[in-house]
């Protein structure tokens, strides 16, 4: 209970409102995707097939349903908010995931990835929330957003709070959290990376289509020039 309030505050910090919005959470990110619930257009609820699916909200008609992280039963750019916790860290191709996030993210949309920090303390405990699967450096985070065409406009951390379940730590967690904040310490739980969609993607070139384009047609030949030189004879 403490991780979900302190990371649904770093989440508020990075979308104060979705009014009017398509938001879409993928992975298991019905703990955070509440807060949008009311105010967005639509919320939906995507858990990938290996972690399996739940029914959300609790009380109300279904609107969570299980899909393949890297094939989602969207249009293309049909969502404006896509909200990723619990997924990258545990998905076996998480460039497709990402493609796949490109895919439908409208232009001006926006992808905010809640990501276990490869130096916290909380992927170092795998009682916690988030110490399953492969962490990520900030570094590393940053290039695989590039490399699937998204470009990072905000980071921000959240989780300085040690995993230690006693009650004198845990009460103290919002004084922990602005502690590691205003002084930047590196050990926070997970990064928070919000991206946008680069809308025109680089094309891929294939090795054989470049070095057909890229081969010189106007090569020099030495032996051609010294052939048509003329020849020169010496009177002894």
């Amino acid at each position: 209970m403490v991780a979900r309030r302190m990371v649904t505050r770093a989440i508020r910090t990075h979308w104060p409102s979705a009014r009017g919005m398509l938001t879409v959470g993928l992975g298991y990110c019905t703990p955070y995707l509440g807060i949008f619930r009311e105010e967005a257009d639509r919320s939906l609820a995507f858990m990938p097939a290996r972690q399996g699916v739940i029914h959300w909200p609790t009380a109300r008609p279904g609107r969570s349903a299980l899909v393949e992280d890297d094939m989602l039963p969207l249009a293309d750019a049909a969502v404006d908010r896509l909200l990723i916790v619990h997924a990258l860290e545990v998905s076996n191709d998480a460039q497709a995931l990402l493609r796949e996030a490109w895919r439908v993210l409208a232009a001006g949309g926006k992808v905010l990835a809640v990501v276990p920090n490869r130096r916290g303390l909380w992927a170092q405990r795998d009682t916690t929330p988030f110490g399953q699967g492969r962490p990520y450096s900030a570094r590393q985070l940053t290039e695989l957003m590039r490399q699937c065409s998204f470009t990072p406009v905000s980071w921000s951390q959240a989780l300085w709070v040690p995993p230690v379940r006693r009650s004198l730590v845990l009460g103290s967690a919002i004084a922990w959290e602005r502690t590691g904040s205003a002084l930047g310490l590196p050990f926070a739980g997970v990064h928070l990376v919000e991206a946008t969609k680069q809308v025109y993607k680089p094309a891929a070139i294939r090795r054989e289509r470049a070095i057909e384009i890229f081969r010189p047609v106007l090569a020099p030949n030495p032996a051609a020039r010294e052939a048509d030189m003329p020849v020169r004879r010496v009177e002894g």
